[in-house]
């Protein structure tokens, strides 16, 4: 069966301090998991995947210390896709995260990006500080996928929530390349991957994708 190839996605992964981005990023794309990293300072990846026969480049951009470097912004702007990361054991990173869901909201036209809450560090269940209800709620209110998973312990929880995020950004790539959308508008767009990806309207507020791995 031949392989095609379709348009890069450009994933951005942001959260605060210390709540284990670099080790989701690295334990997804090597299987490895490593503990400590440099907490001042970006990296930037290149990946390929497969859907359905279609290789796509990924370029994931593994962010550090936005609010105090005052990059978000162009990270916002530059992304396609983002993985939001908090830690269960870590009221305030949860916090962060409903922040950096709601600059989202301002930055990017809703048919224009995909998101995923991830909360990280399910393996620290004894000191947890922010229930799986919690995050299910704060997914339903940004319209975002939603995943609970131990970077520390678990490959397959990390591979699972990257994966379902590449591929809703890979279906909005493709809704927003059909010709139909120069008739439809932005808003109407919005309502069809809304329809597609289970998004919530203030009348019918849909499960998205989650788990706790």
């Amino acid at each position: 069966m031949t392989t095609s190839t379709g348009p890069k996605i450009r994933v951005v992964v942001l959260g605060s301090g210390k709540v284990g981005k670099s080790a989701v990023t690295v334990r997804y794309l090597t299987k490895r998991y490593i503990g400590e990293y440099s907490s001042s300072m970006d990296y930037f990846y290149r990946h390929h995947v497969e859907f359905d026969t279609v290789r796509t480049e990924i370029e994931i951009l593994d962010t550090s210390n936005c609010e105090k470097k005052g990059c978000l912004y162009e990270h916002i702007r530059w992304g396609e896709a983002f993985a939001i990361v908090y830690a269960v054991n870590d009221r305030h990173s949860f916090h962060e995260a409903q922040e950096i869901l709601n600059q989202l909201t301002k930055l990017k036209l809703p048919s224009y990006y995909t998101s995923l809450l991830l909360g990280n560090k399910k393996d620290l269940e004894h000191c947890r500080e922010v229930c799986v209800d919690d995050g299910h709620e704060l997914s339903l209110k940004y319209s975002c996928q939603f995943y609970e998973v131990s970077a520390a312990e678990n490959f397959a929880g990390v591979s699972l929530a990257f994966q379902s995020l590449l591929r809703e950004a890979r279906s909005v790539q493709l809704l927003k390349s059909l010709p139909i959308r120069r008739k439809l508008g932005v808003n109407s767009v919005s309502k069809v991957l809304g329809n597609i990806f289970g998004k919530n309207s203030k009348g019918d507020r849909k499960k998205r994708p989650s788990l706790s791995i």
